[in-house]
């Protein structure tokens, strides 16, 4: 953890969204030191899912140490803003710092997307940010600090961060896109800057998004109050960066990430946003000309020429940053259901796909194959239609020895699967019926979650291989219905990985 240095005492932080998660944490970072927070945030009652209010925020911040000023600020109602910023003024004599934190996320395609949230995001996002940083500012420009602090992302223009969620990217990219220009229309006089986590943090949002037990894939909030907490140290000629969390805590010395994970060791949710995966990149890539980005933490306004397509992996090149995830073209072109990864002088009798990241998994699925003569009793009342005997059906064979009661009571939920390829069709896996079902064909009750995808994709994701949040930001996995229970699916994955 970043030890507090004493820096902020006596400072104005001004954080909208401030009553929980994010905002909350680096209100009580600047409050240790002895700073004055004012709470820009909408609850004002105890909500039975969202815990915190601006009043439960501000106990919190003067027993830490600050003095507090909770404000009913909906960033969409500009005179709201306008109030809030004139009682920070009456009180504290100022604004030092604006942290502009809320936000509104629907990760919904075009089509599935209506336009009232449509307008909210960009309304919250984008238009909120420019408001409260338009009423700050003239105060901002008086203080010997003079930061704003955007929680938005890197300009990242590949095509893949809008395919799948066009209208979220465009509102938070109209955050980040706040910092491009206000970095230099008030150069020398307000730092503006991003900052984004490399993963996901575990707030209220990422538990609505993702269900009971995906705080374990997650960090906490404590590395973004850190981080921006770095930030706020730095002089006003510390302008224009699209900043990474883990990126500034390493020249500030920390080494040891895992104080800052849920469950210290456990595999991580990557962020949006970041190139930083190349089985969810690098393909996408190859089928789109190279695009100018914003580079992360050393901003150019130049257009960048193609060879420097990621600059905001310099520090960890893709090809380092998770090996196993990289595209094996070769071995797709020619399948194989083998353990060992050299050349096979005897050819199998049917070519299946190659899962080299689970070699239990992958002994399983050959033993299966090879008493393809002599199927066992269980098949006919798994698969009720006529066995292909392919990758798929092999896979489901094994998924369905993978369920228990408990996996059923944990996950509630029906998932169907419309595989496209070689021993593609319709398949599903019933979560909801005691011990669980699969089988191929349609579920007999309604479908929670409906994803389309590749069978060679699929097999990868159930193998390990893929996980299944890169397959959806890369488009290789589609989503229709409740994408709570869809993301719900990467921890029944990883626990049945962890049986196979």
């Amino acid at each position: 953890m970043l030890p507090n240095t004493g820096k902020l005492a006596g400072c104005t932080v001004f954080i909208t969204g401030a009553s929980r998660g994010i905002g909350k944490a680096i209100a009580l970072k600047a409050a240790k030191d002895g700073a004055n927070i004012v709470i820009a945030a909408k609850t004002t009652q105890r909500h039975p899912k969202l815990l915190g209010t601006i009043y439960t925020a501000a106990e919190e911040i003067e027993a830490a140490g600050g003095k507090a000023l909770p404000c009913v600020v909906d960033v969409r109602d500009e005179q709201q803003i306008n109030s809030a910023v004139e009682k920070a003024v009456e009180r504290f004599g100022g604004i030092d710092i604006l942290v502009n934190n809320a936000s509104a996320i629907s990760l919904t395609n075009t089509l599935e997307t209506p336009t009232k949230r449509v307008d909210l995001m960009m309304n919250v996002n984008t238009r909120g940010t420019y408001l409260t940083s338009k009423a700050c500012i003239p105060f901002l420009k008086k203080s010997k600090v003079a930061h704003i602090l955007n929680l938005s992302p890197p300009l990242n223009l590949n095509p893949l961060w809008f395919k799948q969620h066009c209208a979220y990217t465009i509102a938070k990219y109209g955050m980040s896109m706040c910092v491009l220009g206000m970095a230099e229309e008030f150069r020398g006089e307000i730092a503006v800057n991003a900052l984004w986590p490399r993963t996901a943090i575990h707030t209220a949002a990422m538990d609505m998004l993702g269900g009971s037990g995906v705080e374990s894939q997650c960090r906490k909030v404590d590395i973004i109050a850190d981080a921006a907490y770095s930030i706020f140290k730095r002089p006003k000629s510390f302008t224009g960066n699209f900043i990474i969390d883990e990126n500034i805590l390493k020249e500030e010395g920390i080494k040891n990430f895992d104080v800052y994970a849920i469950t210290p060791g456990h595999p991580l949710l990557p962020d949006f946003f970041l190139d930083e995966h190349p089985d969810a990149v690098t393909e996408e890539k190859e089928s789109n000309d190279p695009v100018p980005e914003v580079k992360e933490e050393k901003l150019q306004l130049q257009e960048q020429p193609p060879h420097q397509e990621q600059p905001q992996q310099q520090e960890q090149p893709q090809q380092q940053e998770q090996p196993q995830l990289q595209v094996q073209p070769q071995q797709q072109e020619q399948p194989q259901l083998q353990v060992q990864p050299q050349k096979q002088e005897q050819p199998q009798p049917q070519p299946q796909p190659q899962l080299q990241e689970q070699p239990q998994l992958q002994e399983q699925l050959q033993q299966r194959t090879q008493q393809r003569t002599q199927p066992p009793p269980l098949v006919q009342s798994m698969l009720p239609l006529k066995p292909h005997f392919g990758a798929v059906e092999e896979t489901f064979r094994i998924v369905k020895d993978s369920l228990s009661d408990d996996v059923v009571r944990a996950t509630q939920a029906v998932y169907q699967f419309e595989l496209s390829g070689e021993d593609g069709g319709t398949w599903f896996l019933d979560l909801k019926s005691r011990g669980g079902k699969v089988g191929h064909g349609e579920p007999s009750d309604r479908a929670d979650v409906v994803m389309s995808m590749a069978t060679e994709d699929f097999v990868k994701m159930f193998s390990g291989k893929l996980k299944p949040t890169m397959a959806f930001m890369s488009g290789k996995l589609k989503i229709k219905g409740n994408l709570a229970l869809a993301i719900k699916l990467e921890k029944l994955m990883t626990h049945m990985n962890s049986r196979l």
